[in-house]
């Protein structure tokens, strides 16, 4: 009777130590300023070893240079200052700042990052969703965008000159209308179209060799040989992208069969 024995190893192709992703850390509802009492939701997506263990793997939860009590994927915070996150054997993610406002009107912006060609919402809120009324929009302290009442300013297509100091004033009755208010003003940068920053960066990689598949199996007068199934991971090599590590081999003789995988986790 013909017996397969399978060896599964997979292999970094530069024959370096394995290099993990970031974590990528988002924010629910994504607005980087909130009133006092409101919550939001941070969530960390994360690179997780290809290993096989009893227990889950652990998200560790920073707020400035404390560690927070809490290692689930996802937690609500109300506290101002700068959050990150890291799953195991992961670098530190990138950070979001979190304001906490007491004033009647803030103005909202998103936490990822606008890039040139996307659209740019922002947003100008009134304490606890009261309607704001004779809403301005400002860029640079010159008025942009006027609305009768509250109302988001959209950028369709953002480009650099988008970027500088927004600021929003409007009235609210409360109860008899107000005077008209002013919101703190917020920093905004619209970043390099994407397309742009890829082409760059595929332009000072190194290719590697195509992928490789490889399968023998032998009978019975070949086991001392061996049998496996060989997969050499090939590519291009991305100082950040997430290298294949090595697993538990299948016990049995002594085979040099390995398999590599060109893998991307996934989740912004």
């Amino acid at each position: 009777m013909w017996e397969l024995t399978v060896l599964l190893l997979l292999v970094p192709s530069s024959g370096q130590a394995a290099t993990v992703e970031k974590p990528v850390l988002s924010l629910h509802p994504p607005w980087t300023t909130i009133f006092k009492g409101e919550k939001v939701t941070l969530r960390c997506d994360g690179y997780h070893p290809l290993l096989l263990e009893l227990r889950p793997i652990s998200t560790l939860w920073y707020l400035g240079h404390l560690l927070l009590p809490s290692y689930k994927k996802s937690i609500e915070v109300h506290t101002p200052g700068v959050y990150r996150c890291q799953t195991r054997g992961a670098p530190v993610s990138d950070p979001i700042h979190l304001s906490v406002s007491n004033d009647w009107l803030i103005l909202q912006v998103p936490y990822a990052a606008v890039f040139e060609g996307e659209p740019l919402v922002l947003r100008c809120r009134g304490w606890y969703d009261k309607i704001v009324y004779k809403l301005h929009y400002y860029h640079d302290g010159q008025p942009v965008r006027y609305f009768h009442s509250s109302a988001n300013y959209t950028v369709p297509q953002a480009r650099a000159s988008d970027s500088g100091r927004y600021q929003c004033s409007g009235t609210m009755r409360v109860p008899v209308e107000s005077a008209p208010m002013f919101s703190a003003k917020v920093a905004v940068t619209v970043q390099e179209a994407r397309h742009a920053a890829a082409v760059r960066l595929l332009q000072v990689q190194s290719p590697c060799a195509p992928l490789r598949l490889g399968c023998g199996v032998h009978g019975p007068r070949a086991r001392r040989r061996g049998a496996g199934i060989v997969l050499v991971r090939g590519g291009y090599n991305h100082p950040q992208r997430p290298e294949t590590q090595p697993l538990a081999a299948t016990p049995g003789p002594r085979f040099s069969a390995g398999l590599g995988v060109h893998h991307r986790p996934g989740p912004r």
